[in-house]
């Protein structure tokens, strides 16, 4: 893999809850001269995609909870598609999980999946899940017809494991978030089978890139 395709695996991510456009403004310039891909909170995606039309934009759905109600899940994911975003990044309802309510689950994601024609990913929130409740969630965004399962919010208790991306990647590629800093990090997680890495240090990622670790 070189230093290109490397980068192009990388969604450099500016999420906080007190992120401003200049701070958006800041990822998508990176984000272009490095060649990532930019996740970035919905209410930005609209003057992103003006502001910087050639950069991949991801975006979150239901986030970071996933407690909202699936037709408030599936509006936000319609509308971040309609503003230009070119992927939805949506988390799962984690309390349905625990309680078993498979169904639920898999209702809420169908929806989200058909709200839009752009690739789905679902956030499991892995450091909350027992393995079981792992594969369960892996199931389920699979039978809905997801492209990808992502590892974590962030903004919970954990992030990416090397053990996590090895159960996920059974299932859908993976998209491996939190806690994920250096190149090191990053090599590991491709290495434990995932796809794509979701960092708010992609441009430290990208500039330890060291084609002998691949």
């Amino acid at each position: 893999m070189d230093r290109d395709e490397f980068a192009a695996r990388i969604d450099h991510t500016v999420l906080g809850p007190e992120t401003t456009w200049p701070d958006v403004e800041a990822v998508l310039d990176a984000a272009a001269d490095h060649g990532m891909n930019a996740c970035i909170p919905p209410a930005y995606v609209a003057q992103a995609a003006e502001y910087a039309p050639d950069v991949t934009l991801v975006t979150v759905c239901g986030f970071p909870h996933g407690q909202e109600t699936p037709e408030t899940k599936e509006f936000e994911a319609e509308r971040a598609w309609k503003d230009g975003a070119d992927e939805i990044d949506v988390v799962v309802n984690v309390g349905r999980l625990h309680a078993g309510d498979d169904e639920a689950v898999a209702e809420e994601l169908e929806r989200v999946v058909a709200a839009v024609p752009v690739p789905v990913k679902v956030i499991v929130e892995a450091p909350l899940l027992a393995e079981d409740e792992l594969r369960t969630a892996c199931t389920l965004a699979e039978e809905a017809g997801a492209e990808f399962v992502k590892t974590a919010t962030g903004f919970s208790v954990g992030g990416a494991t090397v053990d996590d991306v090895r159960v996920m990647a059974e299932y859908l590629p993976v998209k491996a978030s939190g806690g994920v800093g250096s190149f090191a990090d990053a090599v590991a997680m491709l290495e434990a089978g995932a796809e794509r890495i979701g960092a708010s240090s992609g441009v430290e990622l990208v500039e330890g890139y060291d084609e002998s670790a691949f």
